[in-house]
């Protein structure tokens, strides 16, 4: 059940970043995780509603709060790192944020063992090779390679704030809703802000309606694969749930590939492929 569970957990968060980066090529970023979001916010306050998730509320909450403001920022630099491409060097290093809850663990007295410290070596490697040096052709944009890392950041940061939000599956639901919820205002006001400067809240011809149900799935695929990791890593070991969640990247690769046609130069197909064997390097440490 852990295996099936957290590969789903891969397929569903692989498949969510694949949308939301095809979404934001044609829709500004902003507003992709502001409607995303509001979906996902209204789905999940039917189910803490009719699960009686308000009874698991407490001073914890405050770290969904946190999750919340942090959240949309990691989401407009993914959406837009993967909305310059290739997404298939993008994702990849996205999932670098297994790092940030490593990194806590360091700060509370953990020590890494070999594997841990071959993994941010082979990390590192994948970083420098995933944006160049190129003999020949463009490399990838450097502003793709930032926004991606400062993605993986805020993605590790909410990881670490999640799991100090809840201890049980009705306290997980009613976390997730209170981060989204947080997720809409934050980026509601951003949104606000940057209209307010002159920025397009909505691609030419108003709101893409056609765009809904992508949207929608971008939303509650996010909200689905917190769901089924959850319950990967309660039934079996969280390393074994954490290594086979942390290849959603391949996903988006392979989505990539298949849809958009992306093909990758030697040194970017080595990079983004070091990137990830350091994560699961990292993961299984």
């Amino acid at each position: 059940m852990t295996a099936l569970f957290a590969l789903a957990t891969s397929l569903l968060w692989g498949l969510a970043d694949f949308g939301g980066g095809l979404l934001t090529r044609r829709t500004p970023a902003l507003t992709v995780v502001v409607a995303s979001q509001s979906i996902a916010a209204v789905v999940l306050g039917a189910i803490v509603l009719a699960t009686g998730g308000w009874s698991a509320a407490g001073p914890e909450l405050w770290f969904a709060v946190a999750a919340g403001l942090v959240g949309p920022v990691a989401l407009l630099s993914f959406y837009k790192a993967l909305a310059l491409g290739p997404m298939g060097v993008v994702s990849p290093l996205g999932s670098l944020a297994v790092a940030v809850p490593i990194g806590v663990g360091l700060f509370l007295g953990e020590r890494p063992g070999l594997t841990q410290v071959a993994g941010i070596a082979v990390a590192v490697a994948g970083v420098v090779l995933a944006g160049g040096p190129q003999l020949r052709g463009a490399p990838v944009q450097r502003q793709a390679i930032l926004l991606t890392l400062i993605a993986a950041a805020g993605f590790g940061t909410v990881f670490v704030l999640i799991a100090e939000a809840s201890s049980s599956v009705t306290g997980l639901f009613l976390a997730l809703f209170v981060q989204r919820l947080t997720n809409v205002v934050t980026g509601g006001a951003a949104l606000a802000v940057s209209v307010r400067r002159g920025g397009a809240a909505l691609p030419e011809g108003g709101f893409p309606w056609a765009s809904l149900p992508a949207l929608a799935f971008v939303g509650l695929a996010d909200v689905a694969a917190n769901g089924t990791y959850s319950v990967a890593a309660q039934h079996g070991p969280v390393t074994v749930a954490a290594v086979l969640a942390s290849l959603y990247p391949v996903v988006t690769a392979l989505a990539a590939r298949g849809v958009l046609r992306e093909r990758l130069r030697g040194v970017q197909a080595t990079g983004a492929a070091l990137a990830l064997v350091g994560t699961v390097l990292l993961a299984t440490g």
